[in-house]
């Protein structure tokens, strides 16, 4: 009896002190696991850049607005030509260098602008090409109004000579994509009389060539044109020169003379070849105004 007393009480401190090692046990997981909880599950890597941050929009701008009048061809590939309004339009940043524009500038604003680079959204309207306004178009149908949106880079390497190139992609008329390279030197004559010329390339895709220079079947029937698939690629070289004078700090007038010579399949096309001039020049006058506005 007295050896069953001993295994019991034997047993009985034994397993005292395994609830006393498993409390123990429990009560550690529990200290562990409390503040495991209170992050999170992981940590996301640092990334291995900082990620670019747009300049704010808010502080002081100078906008540029006006109104030109073009002598040009027709439509695109015409040998005649006519009169048309042009609209003057870009924003800059206020205080930064005077701003030099081309007379083939899309409207602009210049969102990033360190002096000799800028860069932003840029915007050109593209009229509707109607075919009952032009004989050589009979039968060819309309072409609806086309708004090219995208962006522009300008550089200025030294003082007097701008880089600039646009690409944009045409929403309605046409659905393609155009890219404008151009090189203006600048040379000042005397005080705020200027003068400017350079070259100019421009690139186009098939969906924005061949609207205007395509001949389909249908089309070749109505008009008496020979039917002809036109493609994209290079679409013209040229040179341009504008003359321009600064009034006073806010007004601008300018007259240029623009060149281009179309290339590949815009050259190629029967209305082109038959009915119209791969050789296409622009005459214009315009006048621009400058002010300067907040936003906060």
């Amino acid at each position: 009896m007295k050896y069953l007393d001993e295994a019991a009480l034997h047993r009985a401190s034994g397993g005292q002190r395994l609830v006393t090692a498993s409390l123990a046990a429990l009560g550690t997981m529990v200290a562990i696991f409390q503040p495991a909880r209170a992050q999170t599950a992981f940590t996301l890597p640092a990334p291995p850049f900082e990620l670019p941050v747009l300049p704010s929009v808010s502080g002081n701008w100078t906008a540029t607005v006006g109104i030109g009048g073009e002598y040009r061809p027709d439509f695109q590939g015409s040998k005649n030509r006519m009169l048309s309004p042009i609209p003057i339009f870009s924003i800059r940043r206020a205080g930064s260098m005077q701003e030099f524009r081309g007379p083939r500038d899309s409207a602009s604003i210049s969102l990033i602008d360190f002096g000799d680079l800028r860069a932003g959204p840029a915007v050109k309207f593209v009229p509707e090409r109607k075919s009952s306004d032009h004989s050589e178009l009979n039968g060819l149908g309309d072409v609806k109004a086309t708004f090219e949106l995208g962006g522009f880079v300008e550089y200025y390497p030294v003082d007097w000579l701008r880089l600039r190139s646009e690409l944009r992609q045409g929403i309605g008329g046409h659905k393609g994509t155009v890219a404008d390279v151009s090189a203006d030197f600048i040379v000042p004559l005397i005080d705020r009389l200027t003068i400017s010329a350079g070259p100019r390339f421009t690139w186009k895709s098939t969906k924005a060539v061949a609207p205007y220079f395509g001949v389909d079947a249908v089309q070749s029937l109505a008009s008496g044109l020979p039917a002809f698939d036109a493609k994209g690629g290079a679409y013209s070289v040229g040179f341009g020169s504008q003359v321009s004078y600064r009034i006073n700090p806010q007004w601008e007038v300018h007259a240029y003379v623009e060149y281009e010579k179309l290339l590949g399949d815009a050259a190629n096309s029967p209305l082109v070849t038959l009915r119209g001039s791969s050789n296409q020049t622009t005459f214009g006058l315009g006048a621009s105004y400058s002010f300067d506005f907040k936003i906060r």
